[in-house]
C-alpha cells in the first residue's frame, strides 16, 4: 500500500490541517503498517502555476517536476491531502498540484458525454481546516452579518 500525503498550508508548525493529516496518516499506518509513506509539502516545495511554458513542456526543471507529480500520485493507492482554505478557497500551491496531475489521457479522458476519469480506485481523504479570528460572540456565519 502507497500512500501520498500532501500538506499545502503556508502556516507551517501552527497550521491545523498538516495536525489534522499527520493525525490521519499515523491511524492510517497504525492500521495498516505495510503502508509506505511519501511526504510532500507544497508549501515548500512550491510548483510553479500552470503557464504556456508548462503547457507546451518548454521548461525542462518543469516538465520533470509535472512529471513527477504525477508520478507520485499515479503510484498512490491512497492520498491524504491536508487543504486549508484561505480567502474561501484552497491554497494556489495545492491548486497548482492539481494541474499537474489533471493529464488528459493519464488521469481523464474525454467521451461524449463529458470528461471521465481514468485514476480510480484510489482512497483519498481531504482535510480541509478553516478559521480565523473571530469576536466570541460571532456565528462564523458569513451570510448573516452586515
Amino acid at each position: 500500500m502507497k500512500l501520498l500525503h500532501i500538506d499545502s498550508s503556508i502556516q507551517g508548525k501552527g497550521s491545523a490541517s498538516r495536525e489534522l493529516t499527520r493525525e490521519i496518516v499515523a491511524r492510517w499506518v497504525a492500521e495498516r503498517p505495510d503502508t509506505e509513506v511519501t511526504y510532500l509539502d507544497l508549501a515548500a516545495q512550491e510548483l510553479p502555476h500552470l503557464s504556456q511554458k508548462s503547457l507546451v513542456r518548454a521548461d525542462e526543471l518543469e516538465a520533470t517536476r509535472n512529471a513527477e507529480a504525477l508520478e507520485q500520485f499515479l503510484a498512490a493507492d491512497a492520498i491524504v491531502i491536508g487543504a486549508p482554505v484561505y480567502n474561501f478557497t484552497i491554497p494556489s500551491q495545492l491548486k497548482a498540484w492539481i494541474d499537474r496531475i489533471t493529464v488528459a489521457g493519464k488521469t481523464f479522458t474525454y467521451t461524449a458525454n463529458g470528461p471521465q476519469g481514468l485514476a480510480g480506485g484510489k482512497e483519498v481523504v481531504v482535510a480541509v481546516a478553516r478559521g480565523g479570528v473571530r469576536a466570541p460572540d460571532a456565528s462564523g456565519n458569513l451570510a448573516s452579518r452586515t
